[in-house]
């Protein structure tokens, strides 16, 4: 019997694009929301009391006021707390927000933003 062929977890394409960034744009700096992170009770409690959100996206360009939203390429969708989250920081902040799903399609809307 033939195996499907596997989906890349969000964290893998996530990696992936940090690297690619990284490489394209060595003076920009950016970093990473661990929103999503595993952990045990007692740790997420106090991520949260710390000031943890969920569903803020999941990478900051801070120079570029761009947020990358990264899914993986099948079986992902957006939740209700980042839609309200992405419409927060679009009207409120002016920022921009952009959703991809997988590496190739974060690099292509980088690329689109840039031009």
């Amino acid at each position: 019997m033939l195996k499907k062929p596997r989906i890349p977890t969000e964290h893998q394409e996530q990696t992936l694009f940090v690297k690619w960034f990284e490489i394209q744009f060595p003076t920009v700096r950016l970093f990473a929301i661990p929103n999503g992170i595993r952990t045990n009770f007692k740790q997420a409690l106090k991520a949260k009391r710390e000031g943890m959100k969920s569903g803020v996206p999941d990478i900051y360009i801070p120079q570029w006021k761009l947020w990358v939203e990264m899914k993986r390429t099948k079986s992902s969708n957006t939740s209700p707390e980042q839609k309200d989250w992405h419409y927060y920081l679009v009207e409120h902040c002016n920022d921009t927000v952009i959703v991809a799903k997988g590496c190739d399609e974060a690099v292509n809307k980088v690329m689109e933003f840039m031009s």
